[in-house]
């Protein structure tokens, strides 16, 4: 995998995926961005949430649930001193859908944290990732 970051001015930059698609990343007016994009540190908040929403969302209808929506609230508290890792991160997930079994969203949600979401299993080794669901027909 390969990707490119190509700086703009003051806190702005672009990074583009090795699938071609860009996103404006930039810093707060405070530290001499001009908040034009999203901060980077969000952006790994926003990757680990669709990795493990995506291992969600696909283990429940691999188990044959009527799966008809599904969003992840995520929370994070970072370190005070540099590095300024992420310490705790929660992951709230909203699923709707039709007669959803319980105990199978809380397996697919156990098998993305300990198995499948990489982004969530790399963050978990400076971070206390914790994870908790409803559910709504």
């Amino acid at each position: 995998m390969k990707t490119t970051i190509k700086w703009i001015d003051n806190m702005m930059m672009v990074g583009e995926s090795a699938s071609g698609h860009a996103v404006v990343m930039d810093g707060p007016e405070g530290l001499g961005g001009k908040n034009l994009g999203i901060r980077p540190m969000e952006m790994l908040l926003l990757g680990m949430g669709g990795c493990t929403t995506v291992d969600v969302v696909s283990t429940l209808k691999k188990m044959r649930e009527e799966v008809q929506d599904c969003y992840a609230e995520i929370t994070a508290k970072r370190a005070d001193e540099h590095p300024k890792v992420f310490t705790e991160i929660h992951i709230h997930f909203v699923i709707k859908g039709h007669n959803l079994n319980d105990k199978k969203v809380a397996k697919a949600i156990s098998l993305s944290a300990d198995k499948h979401c990489s982004a969530a299993i790399m963050l978990g080794k400076t971070a206390q990732v914790t994870h908790d669901f409803e559910i709504h027909e």
